[in-house]
C-alpha cells in the first residue's frame, strides 16, 4: 500500500496543512473540509447533493486507514451498490478487496471490506473481536435509516460501533443535519464534524413538460393548464402530451422527441412501475438514437459482454439486443441480475441514449445522464398514490449533469393535468425532508443485547435517535413516546419468553440459535426445534425454507405444488409457524412475521430438479429477478443455520446438499462477481 500524497507528489499539494488536490482531482471547499478533520482523526457525516464528490472523500479514508496498518469497512444499503463498490475499488488495485453482502462473500479478511449494513450490524454482534483492527467504516446514504422497513439497522449499527472506529458518514441533503450530527457525538462520545454542501459542480435546470404545451421552467408555472381538445386527442392516441386514457401514463412522445432533436440525450427517463419502464423502452425501440458506426460498437459490447459473464440466450437476452441497437433500453429489479449488469455497463459506455428505469437506478449507482425525465411525481405507496418526496426527487434528478461533459443537467417532470401545481412545487423546491428514528429492534437483536447486556438491554432504546428525538418534547409527549417503545421491546420479549427462547435472567438454547439468524430467526428455528425439518428430504427442505423467506408480488401468478410432494409436511410447517404471527397479533406486535408461502414450491422444485429459468419460467409471470432473489435469499438462510448449528453433523451435511444444489447458473452470485472482476 502506497503512503498517501505527501506534499511536492504528484497527486497532491498542500496548503496551509491542508490537502488541495488528490488523485487528480482539485479538491472542492467542502471536499478539502472533510479531508481535513479526516487528517485529525474526526468523525465526519457529509452531507451533498448527488454526483458532488463525496465518495472521494470516503475513498481518501480509506487509503488513510489502510495506510495506517488498519482495516476499512465501506457498507452501503442494496447490494447492487455493493457490488458496484467492490468492482470500483478492484479497478484501482492499490490494495485487496472483498465484499460480504450475504449474497457472496469473497477475501472476508482483506483491508478493506465491502458489506451490506445488515452484515456489519450483525458482526458487531457475531464477530466483535475481529473488528479490533477495524479503523475507519463508511456509512454510505446514511439517511437511508429513515428507511420504514430497514433504518434501524443503520440506527443498531451506529449505536454499538465502536467509539476507536473512524466514521464516515455520507449523506444527501436532509433539514435536520444538526440533530443528526449532535445525537452521533452523544451516542458515540466523540465529536464529529458536520460538512455540508448545496452546491452541485454541474447545476440543475428543472422543467414541467405540461400536457399540450411542452417544457416550461418549473419556477415559472404558475398553474397546471386545462388540456386542449387537441391535447386530449394526442394523448388519447398516444403521440402527445394529453391526459392519460383511463387513468394511465401520460404520453412522453413529443418530450423525447424534443430532446433527441435539441441533443439532450442521453437521458435517464424514471417511472414507478416495472410494467411501465417495459412499455415504455418497448415504444421507444423505433427511434434508432444510433447511427451506423455508433450501431456497430454496441452490437459489438453487447456480444463481449455476453461472453465474458456468460449469459444464457434467451428471449429475455434477445430482447435487450433489440433494443441496445437503438440504443434504447430498461433497468429494474425484475431483471436476472446478470441482464442488470449488462445493462449498467452499456449505458456507462455512453452508447445507451435513453435508458427507462425504475427509483432505484439512482441509489447511489453512479452513472449520470445529460437529463433525467420523471414520468410522474406521484407514485403507488401501498396503499394510494401519493406526491414525490423531495429527497426522493432529489436523488433521481441528481443523476442529470455530468461532471465535464454538460453546462448544466436538464430535469423534466411530466404532468398530469390532474397535478396540483403546490404539490408540485414542494416536491421540486420545497424543503427536504428530515431524517426520523425507525428504531424497532428485532428479535435477534433483542437476544444478542439480552445475551451481552442482560438487564441493561434498554441500554439501545435510551441511546437511540428515537430517545434523543423526543428529549425536548413536552413531558407528557416524551413520556407516552418512552412507553410505547418500552411497551414494543417487552412484548417481543414476552414472546421470546414463552417460545423459549429466554427466561428472566439469561438467553436459553434456542435463543443461542436464534440471535445468529437474522429476518427469518423465529420460523427457521421453530422449524428445526420441532423436529420438522430434519424428517426433511433435501428437496422438501429447499421448499420449506423458500416458503420462509418468499414475499410475493400480487400480480404474481404460480402453478401450484403437487401436493404429494411435501404431503402432510406442508401443514405441519404451516402450523409450527403460523403460531407466531398469530401470537404477536394477540400481543400487538407490529410489524409481524410472515407466513410461510407456498405459492413459490413449485418453481423451486422445477429448479432443484435441474429446470432451465426458461422451464421456471413457464410455471408463473412472476419475473427473473424475483426469483432470483428468492433463491439467493434461501442461501443465505442456509448459510446461516449452517453456522448456527455447526454441532448437529447431519443437519449440517443436509444444508450444505441443498446450497450446493440451487447455488447454480443465474443463482451463482459469486460467479457473476468473479466474472466481473476488473482485476483479473
Amino acid at each position: 500500500m502506497p503512503d498517501l500524497p505527501a506534499a511536492g507528489s504528484d497527486d497532491a499539494s498542500i496548503a496551509h496543512g491542508a490537502i488541495t488536490h488528490w488523485r487528480g482531482y482539485t479538491l472542492s471547499p467542502f471536499q478539502r473540509e472533510a479531508v481535513a478533520a479526516i487528517g485529525a482523526d474526526q468523525d465526519v457525516l457529509i452531507s451533498a447533493p448527488t454526483g458532488s464528490g463525496k465518495t472521494l472523500v470516503a475513498e481518501y479514508a480509506i487509503e488513510m486507514a489502510i495506510a495506517q496498518g488498519k482495516r476499512a469497512i465501506y457498507t452501503a444499503p442494496i447490494k447492487a451498490l455493493s457490488n458496484q463498490k467492490f468492482r470500483d475499488f478492484r479497478a484501482l488495485q492499490k490494495f485487496d478487496v472483498g465484499i460480504m453482502t450475504g449474497d457472496v462473500t469473497l477475501r472476508p479478511k482483506a483491508p478493506l471490506l465491502i458489506m451490506t449494513t445488515e452484515i456489519f450490524r450483525n458482526s458487531l454482534f457475531e464477530r466483535g473481536e475481529e473488528l479490533a483492527d477495524l479503523g475507519t467504516i463508511v456509512f454510505d446514504e446514511i439517511h437511508y435509516m429513515d428507511d420504514v422497513e430497514r433504518g434501524t439497522v443503520w440506527e443498531e449499527s451506529l449505536i454499538y460501533l465502536p467509539p476507536t472506529v473512524r466514521l464516515v458518514a455520507l449523506s444527501a441533503t436532509v433539514s435536520n443535519l444538526g440533530q443528526f450530527c449532535d445525537w452521533l457525538t452523544q451516542v458515540r462520545g466523540r465529536p464529529i464534524v458536520r460538512v455540508e454542501s448545496k452546491e452541485r459542480p454541474v447545476p440543475l435546470i428543472h422543467y414541467l413538460h405540461l400536457p399540450g404545451i411542452g417544457p416550461k421552467r418549473a419556477e415559472k408555472v404558475k398553474e397546471v393548464p386545462a388540456p386542449t381538445r387537441d391535447a386530449r386527442r394526442r394523448g388519447r392516441d398516444g403521440r402527445g402530451g394529453g391526459p392519460p386514457r383511463g387513468g394511465g401514463r401520460v404520453s412522453a412522445s413529443d418530450l423525447l422527441d424534443r430532446l433527441e432533436r435539441e441533443e439532450q440525450l442521453p437521458a435517464l427517463f424514471f417511472c414507478f412501475s416495472r410494467k411501465e419502464v417495459e412499455q415504455r423502452a418497448r415504444e421507444n425501440a423505433r427511434r434508432q438514437l444510433l447511427d451506423a458506426e455508433q450501431r456497430a460498437r454496441i452490437e459489438e459490447l453487447f456480444a463481449d459482454l455476453v461472453r465474458r459473464f456468460e449469459i444464457r440466450e434467451d428471449s429475455a437476452l434477445d430482447e435487450l439486443r433489440h433494443l441496445a441497437r437503438a440504443g434504447v433500453s430498461f433497468h429494474h429489479a425484475g431483471l436476472l441480475p446478470l441482464h442488470k449488469e449488462l445493462v449498467e455497463r452499456l449505458f456507462t459506455s455512453g452508447l445507451l441514449r435513453l435508458l427507462f428505469t425504475t427509483e432505484t437506478f439512482a441509489l447511489g449507482i453512479n452513472m449520470p445522464a445529460r437529463s433525467v425525465v420523471f414520468s410522474s411525481l406521484r407514485k403507488f405507496d401501498g396503499v394510494g398514490f401519493d406526491r414525490l418526496r423531495t429527497r426522493e426527487y432529489q436523488q433521481m434528478a441528481g443523476r442529470a449533469g455530468r461532471l465535464g461533459l454538460d453546462d448544466q443537467g436538464l430535469v423534466f417532470s411530466i404532468v398530469d393535468p390532474r397535478d396540483r401545481i403546490a404539490d408540485l412545487r414542494r416536491t421540486i423546491f420545497g424543503n427536504v425532508e428530515p431524517i426520523r428514528s425507525r428504531f424497532n429492534l428485532s428479535y435477534s437483536t433483542i437476544l444478542n443485547l439480552h445475551h451481552h447486556l442482560g438487564e441493561r438491554l434498554w441500554e439501545a432504546w435510551e441511546r437511540s435517535f428515537n430517545n434523543f428525538q423526543w428529549a425536548n418534547m413536552p413531558r407528557k409527549k416524551r413520556e407516552q413516546n418512552e412507553q410505547k417503545q418500552r411497551d414494543a421491546i417487552n412484548k417481543r420479549l414476552t414472546l421470546l419468553r414463552e417460545l423459549g427462547y429466554v427466561d428472566e435472567e439469561k438467553v436459553l438454547a434456542k435463543g443461542h440459535f436464534a440471535r445468529r439468524i437474522n429476518g427469518y430467526e423465529l420460523p427457521a428455528v421453530e422449524l428445526v426445534d420441532s423436529g420438522l425439518l430434519r424428517a426433511l428430504d433435501d428437496r422438501q427442505l429447499a421448499i420449506v425454507l423458500a416458503a420462509i423467506v418468499f414475499e410475493e408480488r400480487k400480480s404474481d401468478l404460480f402453478t401450484r405444488l403437487d401436493p404429494r410432494v411435501l404431503g402432510p409436511f406442508k401443514e405441519d410447517a404451516w402450523k409450527i409457524v403460523e403460531r407466531i404471527p398469530v401470537r404477536e397479533a394477540a400481543l400487538g406486535i407490529h410489524p409481524r412475521t410472515r407466513s410461510l408461502d407456498f405459492n413459490i414450491g413449485a418453481v423451486m422444485a422445477a429448479w432443484w430438479d435441474g429446470a432451465t429459468f426458461d422451464e421456471i419460467g413457464q410455471l408463473t409471470n412472476a419475473s427473473q429477478g424475483d426469483l432470483v432473489r428468492t433463491m439467493r435469499l434461501v442461501m443465505q438462510l442456509l448459510k446461516q443455520m449452517r453456522k448456527v448449528y455447526a454441532q448437529d453433523s447431519a443437519l449440517v451435511a443436509q444444508l450444505e446438499r441443498v446450497h450446493e444444489s440451487i447455488n447454480r447458473e443465474e443463482i451463482d452470485a459469486k460467479r457473476q462477481l468473479e466474472l466481473g472482476d476488473p482485476a483479473k
